[in-house]
């Protein structure tokens, strides 16, 4: 769902980076007061992941693939402030080094995806939560939240579509969301997936107690976590689907898909996330997906270091909707 520079217009591009740029900033000030210092790497580990997640594009009806946003999966394990860096994270590397969205659509895309489809969705996650109890009832309130967060954010893309006059509401909004539906699908069951092996593996991670264990630490999970995720960028990306995703798909058969500016205004040194100088296209997939995974974790963990807390704390709201994942019974 990365809209590239060419579909929207001036105004649309300028309100949405406006509007990005506010949620971005109570996204800083929220985690100043909340993240604790110890978890300040799991933020670099959840970038990685997503980032590497990302580019394992899974096929779905009518020629047309999907991908893992992940903007929940982040927003479960460290709180919607959090969750809305990380896809903020992913997205600016992914425009910049892999020419993935465009420049001037940024704003409107980490709105998209980021804000809606993280922090927003995250309170879909909170309502659900607080009628479903423990391990069952937070999978399933991912999950639920999961698939809204994708359709939610392509009613949102589509909406900018319409008022740039790219394509007409009455057809981009049922196009987009009907498409967007059957991805999201795929994205609510990789997120239940991913956090049933935290809840089995980390469940601390999910209670998001106010005190790890004694002599407990997250130095192993971020080992572990990043082989995962450089592995499958390395052994599975080459792989994904070729197929056009969503926002392509719709493109192609609405007609506007030319609209799209074919050179970046700033060149990027890993275009379509493969390495030009190497003739072997997995071996080119593969290298720029494990660059990118590592240096996503690089750019996520100094950032989190930056505007997280100097001092060592737990914050914890006992009213209210936390920005944080509840705790389990």
């Amino acid at each position: 769902m990365h809209i590239p520079d060419g579909f929207l217009d001036v105004k649309t591009a300028a309100t949405t980076t406006g509007l990005a740029l506010i949620g971005v900033g109570w996204a800083v000030r929220r985690v100043r007061k909340t993240l604790p210092p110890r978890k300040v790497p799991l933020l670099g580990l959840a970038a990685a992941f997503v980032f590497a997640a990302q580019m394992l594009n899974f096929p779905v009806a009518g020629g047309t693939s999907g991908h893992l946003v992940g903007g929940v999966l982040a927003a479960v394990l460290l709180g919607p402030s959090a969750g809305l860096l990380v896809l903020t994270s992913v997205l600016i590397v992914q425009c910049l080094l892999f020419a993935d969205g465009g420049i001037l659509a940024l704003g409107a895309n980490i709105f998209n995806m980021g804000i809606v489809g993280s922090a927003g969705a995250y309170g879909v996650y909170w309502l659900v939560r607080r009628a479903a109890r423990g391990l069952r009832g937070q999978l399933a309130a991912a999950a639920f939240a999961s698939w809204c967060s994708v359709v939610l954010a392509s009613l949102s893309c589509a909406s900018q579509l319409a008022f740039s006059g790219t394509a007409r509401w009455t057809i981009a909004c049922p196009t987009m969301c009907g498409i967007h539906m059957v991805i999201g699908v795929g994205e609510a069951v990789i997120t239940t997936l991913v956090l049933a092996a935290v809840a089995a593996t980390r469940p601390e991670l999910l209670r998001d107690e106010a005190r790890p264990a004694e002599g407990a630490g997250h130095g192993g999970l971020i080992v572990y976590g990043v082989l995962i995720a450089t592995g499958l960028a390395l052994f599975i990306s080459p792989f994904a689907s070729p197929w056009p995703d969503g926002l392509e798909r719709v493109a192609e058969n609405l007609g506007f898909l030319g609209k799209a500016v074919e050179e970046p205004l700033v060149p990027a040194p890993i275009p379509d996330y493969a390495f030009p100088s190497l003739g072997s296209p997995v071996a080119a997939t593969a290298l720029a997906g494990a660059v990118g995974t590592a240096m996503m974790f690089v750019f996520s963990f100094f950032l989190a270091r930056l505007v997280s807390p100097r001092r060592a704390h737990d914050a914890h709201h006992p009213t209210g909707m936390q920005d944080h994942a509840p705790r389990l019974p």
